[in-house]
């Protein structure tokens, strides 16, 4: 072709060239025509033209379509196909080998527009030549001699048409079979290779692969509790495919789109970032991974978002509740700065804090006693006079209502008529002496105001000459007059305290006042999270009121001692009767989340609830009763007390019984039998058990006894008085049932008495063999003490024993010394079943002064607070809880799961029941928390978490002070 200029670019013009553009090459590069754009980063060559020694380049093929990167989808072949111009043979080669000629799908057509755009080129490349002819030329380059020339016209312009150059398109079919036969020795890829009269030229390598998509997800999101304004990163790795999958976020199964939400993007890595937790942002979100193949969805991962409960700031203190005397006012404050949402933390502390004052009482005055009349004077009358000064009054009392002075005639020899002359002028003397004063002191005000009217500045003149003449009248001032009395406020920062208000009322103080330490501010139990309606007596004689109208429970106690009650929601919490050891536990989410339930715990005691008993069935446990009776519970509470049985299968068949609305006891639960039902369950240990149950009301455990070798644990318990002013001496022994509120009972019983433990506490086991129980006194000094029994023994019934209806009986071993000073005590007592077990206690103290048991006896203050709300009622922190529960509660081949943890910790004794729950591991745990309170051991429950071989181990790297 002719270069700008008429020059020939590229061809030699020396002649005798073959024609048709066959003249010879020089060395410059073969032309190539523009092929399709590679994609970029795929492994692929570009298209490669080879020339003929000395034809033309720019009549070598190229590609006007090239095979690109396809996939096998499933079973279906996938075509490749190519076109090129101009070419005579187009042949694929796949992997190197050449593809039969018979696989191929040729199409023959031609392109119009080449033989155009020719046209046009031939009519710009004609060059003026000498004697006036013009030479044509066409796909060659011109000189002397060429055979480039197609015709020469002597002045004119005839050109012969030309024809459009061929294209040929081929396509073949690759199949799933085909590429499965190399499948892992290198991928599969085909290439075009085109022919012309000028050469070959190669189009890109296209790949073929075989399509897929796994199932399973490589990380999928999980669910999440977090804080508002907190960040979230949810993380999903999709599942293997070829091609790699899309990944694209729903939440609540609506396209998360980070262009129109700026708080939300996804990471290179496919995770989505939400920047601050937000309250809308609470929703299920879920991963989905698709491709040509399939569209996969990960488990939803829920996300809550919470909300901490805060506290609004203290209103004003209340005005004292009193008017006169000692009182209280208030202040409170609300959980609503901000209102916990989402199971959010409700606000530690106490919503109420209540303050001791003092409102000075008025006192109204009082009369003293008149004193003794005067010597009759000279007008024959004397006088006598009186205070009002018992009491004076004060504080806004009244004054005394009568005469301060009274006067009455007198017959005295001493009343003479001579005397009244004199008196008659001592009166004149008086009145001119008050006249000259009021002259004087009209006078004093005509000179003030003279000087004013003159102009004089009043600092000029000394009022002191103008008074100088009067002494001030001395007027004893009265106790009613001092108004400090009025203004005296009560002292708030001494006597301020922070209201928590323990669940059971307490008792008043003693009636002197003392501001810091009087009954409202006495010191509270150790609980942090006590609730915030408990209240003082009152309060507390308002609830059992409250109940008392309940047909159900009309036998509610009226003491405090043996009762706890609180506000709970879904957080969950516990119940305590102090030094009884019986509690009830709430776990979380068994009271359904928005409902709030006023729950209580009594302990019955005997003679105020009928139990019958038939046969050989014998009490073993305390009587409580839990409620209200009738609430919806989602999951079992578990309420636990101590029994008195040695428990043996042989020996025993144990029910629990449930007292019914209409008020006849039944059989909810047989210990031992299968299968165990779904509403109630309990766990026999040594001393206690522990009752699970979604319907409060109340239980108790009874026994009947199989055989004669059937045998309860009874407690022998000494006492004596602390002070002995006679000379007889009491030692009263206690037969009760081995269980903590019957030993809390008769040492209150002793308290009121003045008694002191005077020995250890001893275990007897009590046999069911119809043989009643023996006491008897021996080896005590006859020159010193001298017994006033006066048989050999004393004897307690079997059946009164036996029926554990009567919690504690008692014999009494009456003493007397021989001598007052006497005062060491030894001798040794007796206590046996007939043809049974029986237990000695060698005494030997002194009665005036030995209290070496007095630490048997726990003092009230010491207990702890009787309820507990929210986190602090449990031992397990709240997300290592989920993390167990979460880790366990699915079933695993290899055993690792909640059957196991069960085996570990000895609680398998009843897997079934475990298993009938929506979380057999919850069941365990809050089982666990009941066994365990509050001196569990989280490091040997950690300990049995590892062993389970599922369970991170490093869970529980963190102290129970952390915790």
């Amino acid at each position: 072709m002719a270069g700008p200029g008429g020059g020939c670019r590229g061809c030699r013009s020396a002649g005798g060239g073959g024609g048709g553009g066959h003249g010879a090459w020089g060395h410059r590069r073969p032309r190539r025509w523009p092929s399709p754009r590679v994609p970029a980063g795929a492994q692929q060559s570009a298209t490669v033209a080879t020339p003929v020694s000395g034809a033309s380049p720019d009549l070598l093929p190229r590609f006007l379509l090239e095979p690109e990167d396809v996939y096998i989808v499933k079973n279906k072949p996938v075509s490749l196909a190519c076109r090129a111009t101009p070419a005579t043979q187009i042949y694929f080669k796949c992997n190197g080998e050449w593809v039969h000629q018979g696989d191929h799908v040729t199409q023959h057509s031609t392109d119009r527009s080449t033989g155009e755009r020719r046209l046009s080129r031939r009519g710009s490349r004609q060059q003026p030549r000498s004697r006036g002819a013009t030479r044509i030329l066409f796909g060659g380059c011109t000189g002397p001699g060429t055979r480039g020339e197609l015709s020469w016209v002597a002045g004119a312009h005839v050109l012969p048409p030309v024809p459009g150059l061929p294209v040929m398109e081929v396509r073949i079919e690759i199949t799933r079979q085909q590429v499965e036969k190399i499948f892992g020795l290198e991928e599969y890829w085909c290439q075009c290779v085109a022919w012309s009269s000028s050469g070959t030229t190669k189009s890109q390598k296209a790949f073929v692969r075989i399509a897929y998509l796994r199932k399973n997800f490589e990380q999928e999101p999980t669910a999440r509790e977090v804080s508002i304004e907190q960040g979230i990163v949810l993380p999903c790795r999709p599942p293997e495919g070829i091609p790699p999958a899309e990944v694209e976020w729903l939440r609540n199964e609506e396209l998360v789109d980070p262009a129109l939400d700026a708080n939300v993007y996804v990471t290179p890595e496919h995770s989505l970032v939400l920047r601050q937790a937000r309250l809308a942002d609470t929703a299920n979100y879920t991963c989905v991974a698709k491709n040509i193949v399939a569209r996969r969805r990960s488990a939803s991962a829920a996300i809550t978002v919470y909300v901490n409960g805060g506290w609004s700031t203290w209103t004003q203190w209340s005005g004292c509740s009193t008017s006169c005397g000692r009182g209280w006012q208030k202040r409170s404050r609300t959980c609503t700065n901000p209102t916990p949402l989402n199971g959010g933390a409700f606000c530690e502390g106490q919503n109420v804090q209540k303050s001791a004052c003092t409102t000075l009482c008025p006192v109204d005055g009082a009369w003293s006693e008149w004193s003794k009349w005067s010597v009759c004077g000279t007008e024959c009358t004397h006088w006598r006079s009186r205070e009002c000064s018992e009491p004076a009054p004060r504080n806004g009392g009244q004054e005394c209502h009568g005469a301060e002075l009274e006067t009455r005639n007198c017959t005295s020899e001493l009343c003479s008529p001579a005397a009244q002359g004199a008196e008659d002028v001592a009166l004149y003397v008086g009145l001119i002496a008050v006249a000259v004063c009021l002259v004087l002191l009209l006078l004093v005000g005509v000179l003030v105001y003279c000087r004013k009217k003159g102009g004089l500045d009043a600092d000029v003149a000394d009022s002191s000459i103008l008074t100088a003449g009067f002494q001030p009248v001395s007027i004893k001032p009265s106790k009613a007059d001092n108004p400090s009395l009025l203004t005296i406020q009560p002292d708030l920062s001494t006597a301020t305290m922070t209201y928590q208000g323990s669940l059971c009322p307490r008792q008043d103080g003693p009636a002197k006042l003392q501001l810091p330490n009087g009954h409202l501010l006495s010191p509270l139990g150790a609980g942090r999270h006590t609730l915030h309606h408990s209240s003082p007596a009152a309060e507390g004689a308002d609830f059992v009121a409250r109940l008392s109208t309940q047909s159900y429970f009309r036998s509610l106690p009226r003491g405090n001692t043996n009762m706890a009650y609180g506000t709970f929601n879904f957080l969950g919490g516990r119940l305590m009767i102090p030094n009884t050891g019986i509690s009830l536990l709430i776990p979380p989410d068994a009271i359904p989340r928005g409902k709030i339930y006023e729950v209580y715990l009594t302990l019955h005691k005997h003679e105020e609830v009928r139990l019958p008993l038939a046969g050989c069935q014998t009490l073993l446990s305390p009587i409580v009763s839990c409620g209200p009776p009738g609430v919806l519970l989602t999951r079992p509470a578990i309420l636990a007390m101590g029994h008195c049985v040695e428990a043996s299968a042989e020996n025993w068949s144990l029910r629990l019984k449930k007292q019914s609305c209409e008020g006849t006891w039944e059989d909810v639960l047989q210990l031992g039998a299968e299968p165990c039902t779904e509403l109630y369950y309990c766990q026999l240990e040594a001393q206690a058990c522990y009752i699970f149950t979604e319907q409060l009301g109340r239980f108790a455990l009874v026994g009947e006894s199989l055989s004669m070798a059937a045998s309860k644990r009874l407690k022998l318990v000494l006492f004596a008085p602390a002070a002995c002013p006679s000379l007889e001496y009491n030692i009263r022994v206690y037969c009760l049932s081995d269980t903590q509120d019957a030993l809390k009972e008769v040492i209150q019983l002793e308290k009121q008495m003045g008694g002191q433990l005077i020995g250890a506490p001893r275990v007897l086991h009590f046999k069911d063999s119809y043989h009643n129980l023996r006491l008897s006194i021996h080896d005590m000094p006859s020159s010193l003490w001298k017994s006033k029994l006066l048989a050999s023994y004393q004897e307690i019934p079997f059946y009164h024993i036996w029926s554990g209806l009567q919690p504690y009986l008692h014999c009494t071993f009456t003493l007397e010394r021989l001598s007052p000073s006497t005062c060491e005590l030894a001798c040794k007592i007796w206590i046996w079943q007939v043809e049974g077990d029986g237990q000695s206690f060698t005494i030997n103290f002194n009665i005036a002064k030995d209290t070496r048991f007095s630490d048997w006896l726990v003092p009230d203050s010491e207990v702890g607070s009787p309820a507990l709300v929210g986190p602090s009622a449990f031992k397990i922190p709240f997300l290592i809880r989920q993390k167990i529960i979460s880790s366990l509660d699915t079933p695993c081949a290899r055993g690792a799961d909640w059957r196991t943890l069960a085996q570990k910790l000895n609680l398998d004794s009843h897997l079934s029941f475990y298993a009938s729950k929506p979380s057999p591991t919850a069941m365990i745990l809050n089982l666990w928390e009941a066994r365990h309170f509050p001196n569990g051991n989280l490091s040997q429950l950690a300990a049995a978490v590892a062993e389970v071989g599922k369970q991170d181990g490093a869970l529980f790297a963190v102290s129970e002070a952390e915790c």
